[in-house]
């Protein structure tokens, strides 16, 4: 559980301070789009087929925690500092360095308690490899979506 407190601190740090790019919608549009997809993704990945789980495998308040606190805050961040307008190469770099470190994360929350909170059944580090850059791209689309929409509607009450 340590190792959780210490996380929620330092990703809600991070997601709060600093020059922020996210308007007030984009966090609240970002927060709740990743709360729904992360719990229907881990509907049927952590507690349908058991691959992985928070603490332990029943259904517990702590496992709450991080979809509320770390993973939302994780994508705004990873949005705040993404380099929108920068070339290519900037973009690329940019997203397999956060790619990396969300998977070096993964692999610190797997310490024993009280440090790590999360567990693997058959899950591994490799399916994060390939699953964590769909997942930023589908977050990078919406995102995009919404800013479209934030643009139709401010054009169309001007």
């Amino acid at each position: 559980m340590i190792g959780l407190i210490i996380a929620i601190i330092v990703f809600n740090y991070f997601a709060f301070t600093g020059k922020n790019r996210l308007t007030g919608n984009q966090m609240l549009h970002i927060w709740t789009f990743t709360v729904a997809f992360q719990t229907l993704f881990d509907l049927f990945v952590e507690f349908k087929y058991q691959a992985y789980w928070y603490f332990n495998q029943d259904i517990n308040w702590s496992g709450i925690l991080p979809h509320l606190l770390i993973v939302p805050q994780a994508n705004w961040i990873f949005l705040k500092w993404f380099p929108f307008r920068a070339e290519r190469v900037k973009k690329l770099l940019f997203f397999f360095s956060f790619l990396l470190f969300i998977l070096l994360y993964e692999l610190v929350t797997l310490l024993p308690e009280p440090w790590g909170y999360f567990r693997y059944g058959w899950w591994t580090i490799w399916h994060a490899v390939i699953i964590d850059p769909i997942l930023l791209i589908i977050l990078l689309g919406y995102y995009k979506w919404v800013c479209k929409l934030e643009k139709r509607v401010h054009h169309h009450y001007k």
